[in-house]
């Protein structure tokens, strides 16, 4: 897509970032989120980042200052002893300044909640339009979309959605499955994604194995994708109808959000730079104090996934961890505890390195001391004796994971958001005023006590300008400050003039927190939707989710996987379905014959004589088989268990 002035983005542009706990939500916003996201005590879809809610209070408070919204995860199944306990969930977090709940079970649209702003999450598996205006029309004010549309896709989507915003995650880890559709923790372990206890075994190292039992990959990581990344579709994003850009990461800690926030939000104020038709969803200016760059921490490679349509190399075969950026390659092993490598980058004491040996990578390891010894060639000396890294070897490539000196800088670096203000002084009869103005606001207060006309005007012109444009510990920075009416200045001691700005100070930020915008809540209008599911997929977890679901004309034939587990005949079910496909990705795919009758011909032989691909086998180091069958024509691949599995 190309831009053009009469193109008007639907919303306000928000950068959405996660927080883990108020101690990282808070540097997130220092470095320029225009919203957070964050679990509450219950009920989120991260099980392990649970908070309190006078965490959330301080969280939201702190957000409050530069209308930075706050949104809390909501968004499990909610079984039929907890519908209570959700509904007061919702309350409090109202009560503590939350501006919308992040949900799953359609339950919540149904329950008596307060007027707080409901965005589906994107458990809602959100892939069609009807689905999306269907959600639009339930009340949802903002709906986060299935990571595998493409940008076309998101733009279809838009045209059927009339009031929600879109909101489209951009960067971190990628789930193979739809999300909401995969079930394959709970069958193998108890343990429910949706219910915020997902084990990942998307992230574990298979066997592959073709119909006939032949083994056509060797401890692939075959269901573990790349990390997400939608840097460079930013704009294309925009104009496809997307507002609010979602960073994943609730578990990831403080230098990963500090630095991808930071990322994102020079990208984004590079577009409302040369876009005067857009508009941002907060207030102030961020100064992160470092140089922000994705490949300093968490990741694994990178993708842009489906963005621009199907491609291969969209999984991270070699490792489920963290590779980190490439940096070189091995050249020579010089003892037992070092080795020469060629580097294009500058590395340090501290550094840690995944080493890439064919189609494995090893365990990570730490430099003890990086020596270069000519033009991009260093010695690496490490900690412990080689013989515990079998994959250093010439031509072995280097990924570097732990970068010591951008640690470092982040470590030291102080991020600071504030916003421009202007200050004036008036003198006034018995008296002065002090007015304080920024973002449209103002605040004025006055100062009443006799002042005698100064002497040496140039002096006190000059002392009160210095005085005056001091901003302290507040959130403004004085840009202005306004003497210029003023012909006969007054003698006032410094400390009355610096008093009076402290306070007029803090006078425009209560003004700001005061108006800070009100949750959208969106009104539920007539619908119809036909779901494709009426069995476990379904996900109807209670009763009042039941009657919900009536009410669209849509009889559930099952319970959620979670409450009636012997309802689901694991030889059969469908415990995952994902746009990805393993075939595509080890270039087994039968589209990519097309034309070509002597490829053609070969991969009829090695799939029992016909073009309709058979299903593959995965087994993981533990021994557990999975069989991943394949929809051409929907271009979607299914993954259940094997009815061979001992248990």
């Amino acid at each position: 897509m190309s831009s053009t002035l009469s193109f008007m983005p639907f919303a306000p542009l928000e950068l959405l970032s996660p927080a883990k706990n108020a101690d990282i939500g808070m540097p997130a916003i220092d470095c320029g989120a225009d919203a957070v996201y964050i679990g509450g005590p219950d009920f989120g879809a991260r099980a392990a980042a649970r908070n309190t809610f006078d965490d959330i209070a301080r969280l939201a408070a702190y957000a409050k200052r530069f209308h930075v919204k706050t949104y809390m995860t909501l968004n499990t199944l909610i079984y039929e002893d907890e519908l209570q306990a959700a509904k007061d969930v919702a309350w409090e977090a109202y009560r503590s300044g939350v501006d919308a709940l992040i949900v799953q079970d359609m339950a919540l649209v149904k329950l008596d909640l307060p007027p707080i702003a409901l965005h589906a999450s994107t458990q809602c598996d959100v892939r069609t339009p009807e689905k999306a205006a269907f959600l639009d029309a339930c009340g949802m004010s903002q709906i986060v979309l299935a990571r595998e549309l493409t940008i076309e896709e998101v733009a279809k989507v838009r045209r059927a959605v009339p009031r929600a915003k879109l909101e489209y995650f951009v960067h971190g880890a990628l789930c193979v499955s739809y999300s909401g559709q995969c079930y394959l923790s709970l069958a193998t372990t108890g343990k429910s994604a949706n219910r915020g206890q997902c084990t990942q075994p998307c992230r574990r190292a298979y066997r592959v194995f073709d119909f006939a039992g032949r083994e056509i990959a060797r401890r692939t990581h075959a269901l573990c994708l790349k990390d997400n990344d939608q840097s460079e579709h930013l704009e294309a994003l925009i104009e496809a109808g997307v507002s609010s850009f979602k960073i994943e990461g609730r578990l990831k800690d403080a230098d990963y959000v500090k630095n991808i926030t930071a990322y994102y939000r020079e990208k984004i104020d590079a577009y409302l730079k040369t876009h005067p038709e857009a508009t941002r969803g907060s207030l102030g200016e961020s100064s992160p104090g470092f140089t922000p760059d994705p490949a300093k921490t968490f990741r694994r490679s990178a993708t842009d996934y489906f963005a621009k349509g199907r491609h291969p190399f969209m999984a991270q075969l070699v490792s489920s961890k963290s590779t980190g950026e490439a940096v070189g390659e091995v050249l020579r092993v010089t003892g037992d505890k070092s080795f020469l490598a060629k580097c294009g980058v500058t590395l340090n004491n501290g550094d840690g390195l995944v080493i890439t040996s064919g189609a494995e990578a090893t365990d990570g390891l730490r430099v003890n001391r990086a020596i270069l010894t000519a033009d991009d060639t260093y010695e690496i000396r490490l900690f412990e004796r080689l013989t515990s890294h079998t994959g250093i070897k010439p031509g072995a490539k280097l990924g570097r994971n732990v970068d010591a000196a951008f640690e470092k800088t982040l470590a030291n670096a102080k991020s600071v958001r504030t916003m421009a203000a202007s200050i004036a002084f008036r003198p006034r009869e018995a008296g002065f005023e002090l007015k304080a103005m920024s973002s449209g606001f103002e605040a004025s207060i006055f100062v009443k006590e006799p002042f005698e006309v100064a002497t040496n005007q140039a002096g006190v012109r000059d002392a009160m300008t210095r005085a005056l444009a001091k901003s302290g510990e507040s959130v403004f920075r004085i840009e202005n400050v306004l003497l210029s009416d003023c012909e006969s200045l007054p003698y006032v001691a410094l400390r009355e003039i610096n008093a009076a700005r402290r306070e007029v100070l803090r006078a425009l930020c209560q003004k700001i927190i005061d108006s800070h915008p009100k949750p959208v809540c969106l009104a539920p209008t007539q619908t119809r939707f036909e779901s494709p599911y009426r069995d476990f997929r379904l996900n109807v977890a209670n009763s009042v989710s039941y009657a919900f679901w009536v009410s669209q004309g849509i009889i559930p034939i099952q319970k959620a996987f979670e409450v009636d587990s012997e309802g689901v005949d694991l030889t059969t079910a469908e415990l995952m379905r994902c746009r990805y496909c393993i075939r595509n990705e080890l270039n087994l795919c039968p589209k990519s014959v097309k034309g070509d009758p002597a490829a053609k011909a070969a991969f009829k032989r090695q799939n029992a004589g016909h073009l309709k691909p058979e299903p593959l086998t995965l087994i993981d180091e533990a021994g557990r088989r999975l069989i991943a069958t394949f929809d051409c024509k929907a271009c979607e691949m299914s993954v259940m268990l094997s009815k061979n599995n001992k248990n």
